[in-house]
C-alpha cells in the first residue's frame, strides 16, 4: 500500500469514527441539555468534514504533474487545509456565541451517567485515531494528516474537559457546563488558526527557513571550485521545496567539469535535506585571470 492509499484509508477511518461519535454525542447532548457535549458534537461534525477534505485533497495532490501543472498538484493539500480552517473557525465562533447565550440565560444540565460513558468512548476512539494519523503524518510529511492528527489529539483534551464539566455540573455547579463549551470552542479556534497560518504561508510561496538556507550554504562551502553564488530561490510544492541557485566557477574549467560540480551539488543537497526534493544549479563561468586595466 503506497503513501496516498494509506492517507486515504486514514481519512475514511476518520469519517467513520467521527460519524459514530457525532450520533452518540448529539443524542445525549439534546437529551440532557449539555452545552459542552453539544459543542463536542459540533466538533465531531467538523471532524467529519475535515476527514472528507483530507480524502479529497489527498486524491487531487496524488495526481502526477501534467502539461498544465509542471510542478504537480501538491499544493492541493494546503488549499483544502485552508478551507477546513476557515470553516472550523466560523463553527467555533458560533459555538462561543451559543454558549455565552446559554450561560446568561442560566441553562441547566440534566446529569446522566450516559454523558460520562460517551466521553469515555470518545477519548478511546480519538486517542486511537491520533496515534494512527500522527504516525502517518510524520512518515509522509502530509499537512492534511497533520491537521487530522492534531484535531484527534485536541479532541482527547476537549472531551476530558467536557467530562470534568459534566461531573461538576452533577454537583449543581451548572455554569461549568457553559464555560466548558466556551473553552472547547476557543481551543478549536486556536488550533485551526495555526493550521490556517501554516497553509497560507505555503500557498504564498514562503521560502525555506533560515536554518535550511544555512544548511544549503554549508554544502556549497564544501566545494572549493565554487567562487560565489547568487539567485537562491525556493518554491514550495506541497510540504517539499524545489530550489534553484546560480553558482560561479573558474571559466578555465571544462564544460564537463563545471557541470559535474553542479550535478554533484544537486545530489548532495537533495540527499542531505529532507524536504528539498529537487535542486537546480545554474553554472556561470567567471574570469579569474582578469587583470586590472592600467
Amino acid at each position: 500500500m503506497d503513501k496516498f492509499e494509506k492517507i486515504s484509508k486514514a481519512s475514511i477511518l476518520g469519517v467513520i469514527g467521527n460519524l459514530f461519535l457525532l450520533v452518540i454525542k448529539s443524542i445525549v447532548a439534546l437529551a440532557f441539555r449539555s452545552t459542552s457535549m453539544l459543542a463536542d458534537a459540533f466538533n465531531s461534525a467538523g471532524d467529519i468534514f475535515t476527514s472528507l477534505m483530507t480524502y479529497v485533497g489527498n486524491k487531487i495532490s496524488s495526481k502526477p504533474r501534467d502539461e498544465d501543472h509542471d510542478l504537480g498538484h501538491g499544493k492541493a493539500e494546503y488549499v483544502f487545509s485552508l478551507v477546513i480552517s476557515v470553516i472550523m473557525i466560523i463553527c467555533a465562533l458560533t459555538l462561543i456565541k451559543n454558549s455565552i447565550i446559554k450561560l446568561v440565560n442560566k441553562g441547566n444540565l440534566e446529569f446522566s451517567i450516559w454523558l460520562i460513558v460517551v466521553c469515555a468512548i470518545t477519548i478511546i476512539t480519538k486517542l486511537s485515531l491520533f496515534l494512527y494519523t500522527n504516525f502517518l503524518s510524520k512518515k509522509y510529511h502530509n499537512i492534511l494528516l497533520k491537521a487530522n492528527s492534531k484535531d484527534h489529539l485536541n479532541d482527547v483534551f476537549v472531551t476530558f474537559t467536557n467530562m470534568i464539566a459534566i461531573i461538576l455540573s452533577s454537583m449543581n455547579i451548572n455554569y461549568i457546563d457553559q464555560l466548558a463549551g466556551i473553552i472547547i470552542s476557543l481551543w478549536i479556534m486556536y488550533t485551526y488558526i495555526k493550521i490556517f497560518i501554516e497553509s497560507y504561508h505555503v500557498l504564498m510561496d514562503r521560502s525555506i527557513s533560515n536554518e535550511q538556507k544555512e544548511e544549503v550554504v554549508n554544502i556549497l562551502k564544501k566545494y572549493p571550485e565554487i567562487i560565489k553564488y547568487n539567485h537562491f530561490n525556493a518554491t514550495p510544492i506541497g510540504y517539499e521545496y524545489q530550489i534553484s541557485i546560480s553558482i560561479f566557477v573558474d571559466g578555465n574549467l571544462s564544460t564537463f567539469k563545471s557541470h559535474e560540480i553542479a550535478d554533484n551539488l544537486e545530489k548532495d543537497i537533495v540527499r542531505s535535506i529532507d524536504n528539498i526534493y529537487l535542486a537546480v544549479i545554474h553554472v556561470n563561468p567567471i574570469n579569474t585571470n582578469k587583470k586590472k586595466e592600467k
